[in-house]
């Protein structure tokens, strides 16, 4: 489930150590400032897999097996969504065998998974084109949310053929055709409207969004969504996130002041 350069997962050490001043900003974050919405640009897949002389597919096994255990520590942190971004409309570009590798792990994923993230209170959504996606994709999609759609702990949003761009184009599309229908008035058209026309209709826009592999941007992910959001960028490879790097993105979020705009505490009106 990759993004740019080999995105998708996030390997975490069970009992990786923890210092001590990670672990006090850690405890401080979560007391704190807790984001409500964490979205995560998984990437670094491939060249973990190549570090170690491993085929690429290698690194997004990995990726599977990190997404479970980011999931855990979403549930762990009291995090209420958790968007991750599996495929994005782009990575239909990679040769041939990756991609039906992939599409290989996800529907693995889904058939091994589902169970468990419904029993533990895990609700699914997906966002992104399903259209001209295969019939065994889009059902394996439509099972996991109809599945676990009354669930609450959690909302894993999955974010699969999608791009931010894109999204945008398709509400425009959808708002301009209401437009013709004379169903809406252009001058009706305002960001909350808009906003109600994407993919993420009553998801919240992202608190914080962290990118893993060092590489400090965003690569067409919730490019509408993301526009107040804390960005945290951390040097680990995917395979290499854990609950240190977890934690440290919390604790970073906690210490910044979150303006939408306006002045800080400390600045003069």
């Amino acid at each position: 489930m990759p993004v740019d350069t080999g995105a998708s997962a996030l390997a975490v050490a069970h009992d990786a150590p923890i210092g001590e001043a990670t672990r006090g900003d850690a405890d401080a974050a979560r007391a704190c400032a807790r984001p409500r919405h964490i979205a995560v640009i998984m990437d670094g897949n491939g060249r973990w897999a190549a570090r170690r002389g491993l085929p690429r597919i290698e690194g997004h096994r990995q990726g599977v097996e990190a997404v479970r255990r980011c999931v855990r520590l979403a549930i762990e942190s009291g995090i209420e969504f958790l968007t991750i971004y599996s495929f994005s409309a782009e990575n239909w570009s990679r040769p041939h065998q990756e991609v039906s590798d992939l599409m290989g792990l996800l529907k693995r994923f889904v058939r091994s998974d589902l169970a468990r993230l419904h029993e533990a209170g895990v609700r699914i959504r997906i966002i992104g084109e399903r259209e001209g996606l295969s019939d065994d994709i889009r059902s394996v999609l439509d099972e996991a949310e109809e599945r676990t759609r009354d669930n609450a702990r959690l909302t894993l949003v999955v974010a699969f053929n999608y791009g931010g761009r894109q999204e945008i184009a398709r509400a425009a599309r959808r708002l301009a055709e209401r437009v013709l229908a004379g169903e809406l008035a252009p001058q009706d058209i305002t960001p909350e409207r808009m906003a109600q026309a994407l993919d993420t209709i009553g998801i919240p826009d992202p608190d914080l969004v962290i990118r893993t592999s060092g590489e400090q941007r965003v690569s067409n992910f919730l490019t509408w969504q993301s526009a107040y959001a804390e960005l945290v960028f951390t040097p680990e490879l995917w395979p290499d996130f854990d609950r240190s790097v977890f934690d440290a993105a919390l604790a970073e979020y906690a210490r910044r002041e979150r303006r939408f705009g306006g002045l800080g505490s400390g600045e003069a009106s």
